[in-house]
């Protein structure tokens, strides 16, 4: 694999031992919604994340700005119970120590600020990341790449080829590729990830095996 510059991590089951009930956030969110009148209480939820089936109700227009921000509450109290005692994935403290001051790390999630800092915080990793960026600063969610074109963004003199974007998921995969970059799978289901049509340039079953498929450089 080509010279890395800099590393864009996803959280939630990547540095992260997540919590968050994702089925029932996502059942929550649409409740919301279906009470409302904006989306149909039929619905099949298989197809969506919670932020696909935000990003459907925003599409009807007719969503008011306190349902919105509601939604959003709904969302955020679910990840801040899932996220209370989160602790590190396996190698992540090793990891980090090893490439921080070597590359540039920022984390890209889809949880909140308030929930992203804190978990990483408590846990003694904030610092070493050089962005978070959360999905307030994204106009669209993951598999969306806008969160990842938002680092691209802030970090002009990298280009997108010496970066590359480590995550456990498809939407992970799907918005690293969307934005031109390569996608690590950690601890991933790779099968999964072949039916949604990720393609991930390596697989790591450890965190702490990214240098042996990487060359880092800054």
């Amino acid at each position: 694999m080509d010279r890395v510059m800099g590393v864009m991590f996803d959280m939630d089951n990547t540095l992260l031992a997540s919590r968050i009930d994702y089925a029932g956030m996502k059942a929550a969110a649409h409740r919301y919604l279906a009470e409302r009148g904006v989306l149909p209480a039929a619905l099949d939820l298989s197809a969506h994340t919670t932020g696909t089936l935000i990003a459907e109700a925003m599409a009807t227009g007719r969503m008011r700005e306190d349902w919105i921000r509601g939604v959003w509450d709904v969302v955020t109290d679910r990840e801040m119970a899932g996220m209370r005692d989160a602790k590190l994935e396996p190698g992540a403290t090793e990891l980090l120590e090893a490439l921080s001051g070597t590359v540039l790390l920022a984390v890209v999630t889809n949880n909140s600020r308030a929930a992203a800092e804190e978990a990483l915080g408590r846990n003694g990793i904030l610092h070493r990341f050089d962005c978070v960026v959360a999905r307030e600063d994204m106009a669209a969610l993951k598999p969306s790449p806008d969160g990842f074109l938002k680092v691209l963004e802030r970090y002009p003199h990298i280009p997108k080829e010496a970066w590359i974007a480590v995550g456990d998921s498809w939407i992970d995969g799907k918005a690293a590729s969307a934005a031109g970059i390569r996608f690590v799978a950690c601890r991933s289901d790779l099968d999964g990830l072949k039916r949604k049509g990720v393609s991930p340039a390596a697989a790591l079953a450890d965190l702490r095996d990214l240098p042996a498929v990487v060359r880092f450089s800054r």
